[in-house]
């Protein structure tokens, strides 16, 4: 009977530590499944349509970490250089950071392009040290922001070349990892979407975590910086493969045929005979990209110091930078449906409907015109891109396409700088800005409309040579 009741017991004891195990059990599956379950559905997004064996899933997942921890920093130093002072003093602080790392950027990043030209069989391990070199730059940032010393403006100009870097080598590896019947547009409509889709989603953890303390947005690019060194080896090993690649040198020049003179102008390096599609194509983006640094710059302070009708200055500078984002991403989901249709004419569209909004915006300067324009440049910037990478893949040989991305690619980030520059130094009149950026504008389509025209209706092919 002991035995019994001691069974009994023992018996009921399992049975209510079973119960309590299962409680346990289904407590945490329910706590867990959020995370699996959104990791499975972002993992079932990327790796869709081949992209998961090709290898492009880990690049569009690599590329999404590199856009939360660029906005993660961005949001530190924002705040650190620009929201933290009154508006004069706020200038000329963003004045003297502009001065200190895009003055020099300005000079690297045209070797950054050629430089990665010579270690093909190192992009899995150049991405690798852009992301671990930002996450080391982050921690000594947040160092800097704590102390108010002067190595916030070093480490900020390593964060910017590193992150220009980072770019350039993956321009260079989209075209590797294409699966069967992908063009480079989709993929690269795919890799664009997913870094905006995590910017958009890092931007507002980033805030929180600058409420909580300056540092902290620092710490969270650390951590995801770090994540993104491992993910960059993850990459397939034919992103190190140089196999059949030679290189780019990016211009229309049609004297450069073969021969001794050929050759001899081809030792020069230069951005030279890629066709004149892919040139024209590259000024217009080159003028859209610099529009873009510009209205960075120059709506941060006039939205600042004279906001919208009717909100505070954090309100109109949140429609600015809400209303580019979807422009931006609108843009990209375009350029994916309409995939390399003309090309050439989608550039001049797009450049012409910029112009004649910036026109507008300068002579009917408000709200509703500067969100609109603020829209239409980031859909103009992500179209036009798309399509100069359509041209690039249309008639550039695949022995040098990687390397026409890369220096391409160089080009426009100098022209982003060129633009910012402009936007810092202007007063702070909206009538006289919006009307630099439609000159801005103009510029580069009065000068590379006639060429793309031309080129659409030759179809396009210029004989692009191997040097």
């Amino acid at each position: 009977m002991k035995l019994v009741a001691a069974t009994d017991r023992g018996s009921g004891g399992g049975s209510g530590s079973g119960r309590v195990g299962g409680v346990v059990r289904s407590v945490g599956r329910a706590l867990h499944l959020p995370v699996t379950g959104t990791a499975r559905g972002i993992r079932r997004a990327t790796h869709a349509h081949g992209a998961g064996e090709s290898g492009l899933g880990k690049l569009i997942e690599l590329h999404a970490v590199n856009g939360a921890g660029d906005v993660m920093i961005t949001v530190a130093l924002a705040s650190t250089v620009f929201f933290s002072v009154p508006t004069d003093e706020a200038r000329g602080r963003v004045a003297l950071y502009l001065a200190i790392t895009m003055a020099p950027f300005t000079v690297l990043a045209p070797v950054i392009g050629p430089l990665l030209d010579r270690l093909p069989h190192g992009r899995r391990a150049a991405m690798a040290a852009s992301m671990l070199a930002r996450a080391l730059l982050a921690l000594v940032i947040s160092g800097a922001v704590a102390t108010g010393s002067l190595e916030l403006y070093p480490a900020a100009l390593g964060v910017l070349v590193a992150s220009k870097a980072y770019g350039v080598v993956r321009s260079a590896v989209v075209p590797r990892l294409l699966p069967p019947a992908f063009s480079l547009v989709k993929a690269n409509s795919r890799v664009t979407l997913a870094g905006l889709l995590a910017t958009g989603v890092a931007a507002p953890i980033g805030a929180g975590l600058q409420m909580v303390g300056d540092p902290w947005p620092l710490y969270g690019a650390f951590v995801i910086f770090v994540a993104g060194t491992v993910l960059s080896f993850t990459l397939p090993h034919k992103v190190d493969s140089a196999k059949g690649e030679g290189v780019a040198l990016l211009s229309a020049d049609a004297t450069s045929l073969p021969g001794p003179r050929g050759k001899q102008r081809a030792r020069r390096p230069g951005l030279r005979s890629v066709g004149t599609a892919v040139t024209h194509a590259l000024g217009a983006n080159a003028a859209l990209r610099c529009l873009s640094g510009f209205l960075i710059f120059f709506l941060a302070f006039l939205l600042r110091e004279h906001p919208l009708t009717g909100v505070s200055a954090a309100v109109s500078l949140g429609i600015a930078g809400v209303a580019a984002g979807a422009g931006n991403a609108l843009g990209t989901a375009v350029g994916a449906w309409l995939k390399s249709r003309a090309p050439e004419v989608i550039i001049v569209t797009v450049v012409a409907v910029a112009l004649g909004t910036a026109i507008l915006a300068a002579a009917f300067f408000g709200a509703l015109l500067v969100a609109c324009l603020s829209a239409v440049a980031g859909f103009a910037q992500a179209l036009a891109k798309l399509s100069l990478d359509a041209l690039i893949q249309r008639d550039v040989p695949e022995a040098v396409r990687t390397s026409a991305f890369a220096r391409s690619e160089t080009l426009l980030q100098v022209a982003w700088v060129l633009g910012g520059a402009i936007g810092i130094v202007l007063p702070l009149n909206g009538t006289l800005g919006l009307s630099i950026a439609a000159l801005i504008v103009a510029v580069g389509w009065v000068t590379t409309l006639r060429g793309l025209l031309a080129s659409a209706r030759h179809g396009g092919r210029a004989r692009a040579r191997v040097v």
